[in-house]
């Protein structure tokens, strides 16, 4: 006797979220503009450039069907020639492929024929631009090396011939300097009155208003609206927001909400934005979050899945984290230590420590990937201050990035000299040969090292530090960089329980290679629990001298 078995249901991947003209269909499929000088830009890529990287690299560029619509959308003009599209924003997940787009589209507007010179036979016909000056821009050295390092090999050697091309790691030269392509992270300042052809953004959900990414934004607009021949376009490319950070890519959400409610109009607006996310998907369904993200990635096949899958389970990944970087999804993040709204309104704006004063310091490091800050606080009042904050420079001999160390000596002991520093606690990753300097300097009882990678210990010092903010028992210098970085961490939760039974957490980038830093709301903390200590211990002020002897008993376990 056999058993019948019923046939295996098909799962059927769930259908995208799709914003943009480039996901318009109609009976013969996708709908394309009408007039466009994508075609001419998409067979010029294919003589010109080369994929950079992957399996296929040294092989003839190829857009995905996908980024082709894209193209040919972008590169839509008007009966008179004009560019339908003077902004646009293309949005996918992490991993999609949008910076290579981005420098594809630099090379485009750089060398090829990326502006309407004529009609023949009803058709628009295509040349370069006689000066281009293309520029990609961003809030971080670190974000625009993803685009600069992939035209070295992205252009192919006919192109460098062909045009005379001079690579360079900040700037591209072509024809004989006659155009360009440029790294640009300067202050707005620095930027303005710029004449670019071409600004691609990148990654602006990290343009935010206390790195300046929102003056950045409006320095490039106007220089873009000021081109001689109103044919200057700005392009960004993002990964999903975090709603309520005000960042630049939210700003262009918004702004695409309001022409798509028809509060502006689309031809005054001329926005194109574009998006490709994952439908609404169980986050604790393995099966369902691997539907999400192929649906979500499109025809960028290169994407794996399950790679994916696993980055998503890291405990160290949020759930907004998943959802914004893997699914493409726009999801405010739940798991912020620090409230920053309650933060900023805790500055005291004009307050300086008086030299002599007791404090305690606090010092988180890096040497060359992220920034390094030194953070004071004034025993008695709880005031905070940035004393010191580096970010690395470029090296003049190697062009590799570097913390300036010797500037870094030179202001914490200009800070022991100044006031009187009770501890300083310093975590000793890569500088532990500086802090064993400095406690032969100003004494081992005063300069501890004091490991971040102590979870528990660490864990205990957030949560005090979060307790502080939230009673208002601090204030702060207000200073920018300190105000980023207490809004960029994101709590990083451990197997740890408090007295309460609730599970601990430490602080972390929102991911690994995040320009977002948070070096300075570490070393606040640290300063914050030296402080505490102080207190505890009932730590005063020296009326002679700054030499604070502490009895071995009293010292940090």
């Amino acid at each position: 006797m056999t058993t019948a078995t019923a046939p295996r249901r098909r799962t059927r991947t769930p259908a995208p979220i799709t914003i943009g003209p480039t996901w318009k269909r109609n009976r013969a499929g996708f709908v394309l503009p009408k007039h466009t000088l994508g075609w001419q830009i998409l067979g010029w890529t294919a003589d010109y450039l080369l994929q950079p990287d992957g399996p296929d690299a040294g092989q003839p560029w190829k857009f995905t069907d996908e980024q082709a619509r894209f193209v040919l959308w972008w590169y839509a003009i008007d009966a008179e020639g004009r560019f339908v599209w003077r902004y646009g924003m293309f949005r996918r997940m992490k991993g999609h492929g949008k910076d290579p787009l981005g420098a594809a589209l630099c090379c485009i507007e750089a060398l090829g024929p990326c502006r309407f010179a004529r009609w023949e036979r009803g058709l628009p016909i295509a040349e370069a631009h006689i000066a281009a000056w293309v520029q990609t821009a961003a809030v971080s050295r670190d974000q625009t090396r993803n685009t600069m390092t992939l035209f070295p090999g992205m252009l192919s050697p006919r192109a460098i011939e062909e045009f005379s091309i001079d690579l360079g790691k900040e700037i591209i030269y072509a024809e004989s300097g006659r155009k360009r392509i440029e790294a640009v992270t300067s202050s707005p300042r620095a930027l303005e009155g710029g004449r670019a052809t071409f600004i691609l953004k990148n990654e602006t959900m990290h343009w935010l208003g206390p790195n300046e990414g929102h003056e950045m934004a409006k320095v490039i607009a106007r220089n873009a609206a000021k081109s001689r021949d109103g044919s200057s376009r700005v392009l960004a490319i993002s990964n999903a927001h975090a709603p309520g950070e005000n960042s630049d890519a939210e700003h262009d959400y918004e702004a695409w909400r309001k022409v798509a409610q028809g509060l502006v109009p689309v031809s005054a607006a001329g926005i194109l934005y574009d998006s490709l996310e994952a439908p609404e998907t169980d986050l604790e369904d393995d099966a369902a979050v691997t539907r999400g993200i192929i649906a979500a990635r499109g025809d960028s096949a290169w994407v794996k899945p399950e790679r994916l899958l696993g980055e998503i389970r890291d405990p160290r990944t949020t759930a907004a984290m998943a959802r914004r970087f893997y699914l493409n999804q726009i999801i405010a993040e739940e798991d912020k230590p620090f409230d920053a709204d309650k933060f900023a309104a805790l500055t005291k704006a004009g307050y300086t420590v008086p030299a002599g004063a007791l404090i305690t310091l606090g010092f988180d490091g890096s040497l060359s990937r992220d920034h390094t800050a030194l953070i004071g606080t004034e025993v008695a009042s709880g005031y905070q201050w940035v004393t010191g904050y580096w970010e690395p420079l470029p090296d003049a001999a190697t062009g590799e990035l570097w913390i300036p160390t010797t500037e870094v000596d030179q202001i914490v002991e200009e800070a022991f000299g100044r006031w009187q520093v009770w501890r300083m606690y310093a975590d000793p990753y890569k500088w532990g040969t500086h802090l064993s300097k400095w406690a032969g300097q100003f004494g081992g009882e005063r300069v501890i090292s004091w490991s971040t990678t102590q979870y528990r210990k660490m864990a205990h010092a957030i949560a005090q530090y979060r307790t502080a903010i939230e009673a208002g028992d601090l204030s702060h210098d207000g200073d920018p960089r300190f105000a980023a970085a207490i809004a960029n961490a994101v709590k990083h939760m451990l197997s740890l329980r408090d007295d309460d039974d609730e599970l601990m957490y430490v602080i972390q980038k929102e991911r690994s290679d995040s320009p977002l830093k948070i070096d300075a709301a570490v070393a606040g903390a640290l300063s914050w629990q030296a402080r505490q200590d102080a207190v505890a211990l009932g730590a005063k002020p020296q009326r002679t001298g700054i030499s604070l002897y502490i009895p071995d008993q009293e010292k940090p376990g």
